[in-house]
């Protein structure tokens, strides 16, 4: 059986309803930080299994999301983080790392574990393009598309 993730990070309180349109096909939303209203979680849980670090923007109202995660999802193991600077010096046998913070999406296998920034799917910051990703994972094994608006 397979798993379709949504992944997203830095949507500063936006929440575009292309994304939303991607994530209702999704069985798991991973949101990696910087979502900077509580009410963007709110319209996110009923659409899939929610996954969220707190960002370095998300104030006093997401005190209680942690800074790191560690899951399985599929047979799959993740970590996944707002800024990749701290990611944990262990991972052991993480597959998948996720981050975000820099509004630049990143998809890259580096030392056999794949790194993934799905950039951001808010507002476009840095004259960048607003990107997501989608996952499918199947057997222990993925597959990632990214995604531009």
């Amino acid at each position: 059986m397979s798993v379709r993730i949504g992944i997203i990070s830095d949507t500063h309180g936006l929440l575009r309803p292309e994304v939303v349109e991607i994530l209702k096909g999704c069985d798991c939303i991973f949101h990696a930080g910087d979502v900077d209203r509580p009410e963007i979680l709110d319209a996110l849980r009923p659409l899939g299994a929610l996954y969220v670090v707190r960002g370095n923007n998300d104030g006093y109202w997401a005190q209680n999301l942690r800074r790191s995660l560690s899951f399985q999802v599929g047979n799959v193991k993740f970590f996944m983080v707002h800024d990749r600077k701290d990611v944990a010096w262990e991972l052991g046998d993480t597959k998948v790392v996720i981050f975000g913070h820099s509004h630049q999406y990143f998809c890259k296998e580096i030392d056999g574990r794949l790194w993934l920034n799905p950039g951001s799917c808010g507002r476009s910051r840095f004259g960048g393009d607003v990107t997501m990703a989608v996952m499918t994972v199947e057997n222990g094994s993925f597959e990632v598309k990214k995604i531009v608006f």
